[in-house]
């Protein structure tokens, strides 16, 4: 188990520091493209041996700190279009609200979650030609907002922030350009996160000792994948990045 107390022996030290390396990882490698990285987080808790109980508040809020560093880097970047957030966004807060607040047992929450990540690693591992990348247009408000609702509900019970749903949902309907997503996304990630939190504010007793730790990473992470998502592309990062969630979907889901 990945989450330990300070008093421990450096061997179990050793894992912690090792998980809160990967989770830098991870931050990097989503930020780069908008996203906060929370379904790395689970999937990197999940091959730590990380409670299911722990995951989730755990996810959403290293979810908030590297959401809140995009959303500002890439707004600043001139990457980001309020027209085409704030329909998701009326859709989803109240939805990751409520699905924050259920609980969800262990046999449950894991299945769904590994069908999560699985559908985060089709979209990492396939990138068909977009017709965004050439023409695109605004989301018609009310598809929007049911389509945030749906979002922000499946995102407040597993943990996510929502954005890999999101993004592919702009891009393969050419909702929005492939850049000023990213900063649509983070945006979107940050605001469905604290909501998700507050939905299951009790959740926070079970934060991890060493969530500065994992925080402290996740923020060097950021700075860094957000650096890379402003003036470089990573697909072939991303696709190995996918590699990993299908293995930790398929622990998750019980395929091995």
């Amino acid at each position: 188990m990945a989450v330990r107390s300070l008093d421990l022996p450096d061997a179990i030290m050793t894992a912690d520091l090792l998980l809160a390396l990967c989770m830098m990882l991870g931050a990097a490698l989503y930020s780069s493209v908008g996203h906060a990285g929370a379904s790395s987080y689970i999937a990197l808790m999940a091959l730590f041996g990380v409670p299911a109980m722990v995951m989730r508040p755990t996810a959403l809020a290293l979810n908030v700190i590297v959401a809140t560093l995009a959303s500002i880097r890439f707004i600043r970047a001139g990457l980001f279009r309020w027209r085409t957030l704030w329909p998701f966004l009326l859709g989803a807060l109240p939805f990751a609200f409520i699905g924050g607040a259920l609980q969800l047992p262990g046999h449950v929450y894991r299945p769904i979650v590994g069908v999560v990540l699985l559908c985060s690693a089709v979209r990492l591992l396939w990138s068909p030609e977009l017709k965004a990348a050439e023409e695109w247009h605004d989301p018609p408000v009310w598809l929007a907002i049911l389509c945030g609702a749906g979002i922000g509900l499946l995102s407040g019970l597993t943990g996510t922030g929502g954005g890999i749903f999101l993004s592919p949902l702009l891009l393969f309907l050419a909702w929005s350009a492939p850049r000023p997503a990213s900063g649509v996304a983070a945006v979107f990630i940050l605001f469905n996160s604290v909501s998700g939190l507050l939905g299951n504010f009790s959740s926070v007793r079970s934060l991890p000792p060493l969530l500065p730790l994992y925080a402290g990473a996740v923020m060097i992470g950021g700075v860094i994948g957000t650096t890379l998502g402003i003036r470089l592309a990573t697909p072939v990062i991303l696709r190995c990045l996918g590699v990993v969630l299908v293995v930790a979907g398929a622990k998750l889901i019980g395929v091995y």
